[in-house]
């Protein structure tokens, strides 16, 4: 009997001991806020074209709290860094200015002060660039074009034309396996050429997605879409044996269409990710996207809360751009919940605000108060001092 009350008391005297270590122990630590800039190839601040520009770039950020640089490298089918594959008289003329590679400088200075810098790279639209080494390489059959068969930036007009709001600009077909082929070389070349970046940002890695939007194929009567490049037409009459230049005739048909155009833009996504997590697990991937997930997945058909459940990025960021506080409010709500597996930043338009910093303030501190997973701010040209203060 005494042996057996020995026995209970050291038990009971380790099972306290466990619950004080469980107690003890420190909880996890919480997620670091990112706080990013975008800083565009237009940047007024031509911040690359000088080593005084990297600094004071370097600088902005420390003040404004700023913990993260999405650095555009890649634009309209044009290097802003050192390229192998496309034109970089761009990447030539910073260097020429500078007398050094300014992105090499910047990942460096960034790292010594806890700064993230990430490729921001424009993968599907060139912008007004016709002379794009892809375009010269391909012709426009490498270019998206709509039921019309014109392609995207197109100068004919139809009746159609008048009630529709167009993105002027060239956008390429995510369909087209030469598409593919070409910007995994390009994000394959940054990755490597430049070790020290945190990770890759993609943007326009959509359709090109006119407003008001036409929800799904079953419109085109109605409306513009975007996805019949030729490759893409023939493969998925290959695929189906449906012809989508002649008219669908029900709703399956309707949604094969839509989800093949779909899936296109997704495996662009899978891909490229499969080959920076190749290069590096800790490499992030994230991505631009149309804040409004119905309107990203049925007109632009880009799935990037499919992205987030599959895993294939591990954040969106979302492009909340308005001046209307309780807009923003009510459409960031909606996205957040369709983080999925992954996080969700929210992109906000100080470019819309820079003349009343008390109206962008606001709509930054009730985006923040919805709890997103960072912020990212456009851009570095409206970062001004009064800006600085209210982010300290």
């Amino acid at each position: 009997m005494k042996n057996k009350i020995i026995l209970l008391l050291l038990l009971s005297c380790l099972f306290n001991f466990g619950l004080s270590l469980a107690e003890d122990k420190p909880a996890p630590a919480k997620a670091a806020f990112g706080r990013g800039i975008w800083v565009s190839v237009f940047s007024a601040k031509k911040s690359l074209y000088s080593k005084e520009g990297v600094s004071d770039l370097i600088e902005q950020c420390k003040k404004a709290k700023i913990n993260e640089i999405y650095l555009q490298v890649f634009q309209s089918g044009n290097a802003y860094y050192d390229s192998k594959i496309c034109d970089k008289t761009k990447y030539e003329q910073m260097v020429k200015a500078a007398g050094l590679d300014t992105l090499d400088l910047l990942l460096r200075e960034a790292a010594q002060n806890n700064i993230n810098v990430y490729a921001w790279v424009n993968i599907l639209c060139l912008g007004n660039n016709d002379k794009a080494d892809i375009i010269h390489k391909y012709g426009n059959s490498i270019l998206t074009h709509d039921q019309y068969q014109r392609p995207s930036k197109t100068t004919s007009n139809l009746e159609i034309d008048k009630y529709y709001l167009k993105e002027n600009m060239i956008f390429l077909e995510p369909g087209d396996p030469r598409v593919e082929e070409y910007m995994l070389m390009i994000v394959n070349e940054i990755i490597n050429r430049y070790p020290l970046l945190s990770g890759i940002h993609l943007d326009y890695i959509r359709y090109p997605s006119p407003v008001p939007f036409a929800p799904g194929s079953r419109f085109n009567k109605f409306g513009l879409a975007y996805g019949y490049g030729l490759k893409n037409v023939e493969r998925f009459r290959d695929k189906t044996g449906l012809n989508c230049l002649d008219t669908l005739n029900n709703e399956d048909e309707y949604l094969s269409w839509d989800n093949y155009r779909r899936e296109r833009v997704t495996e662009l996504v899978r891909k490229i990710s499969s080959l920076v997590k190749v290069k590096s697990v800790s490499l992030a991937v994230s991505c631009a996207v149309i804040a409004a997930p119905e309107r990203a997945y049925t007109n632009a058909f880009q799935d990037w809360s499919g992205w987030l459940e599959e895993g294939i990025i591990d954040y969106a960021v979302l492009m909340s751009y308005t001046k209307d506080n309780q807009y923003a409010k009510e459409i960031v709500k909606s996205a957040l919940g369709h983080r999925g597996k992954g996080k969700i930043y929210v992109g906000l338009g100080l470019f819309l605000m820079k003349d009343n910093p008390d109206l962008f303030f606001n709509q930054y501190r009730s985006i923040c108060e919805l709890a997103p997973d960072g912020i990212v701010i456009f851009s570095i040209d409206d970062l001004t001092d009064k800006i600085i203060g209210y982010l300290n």
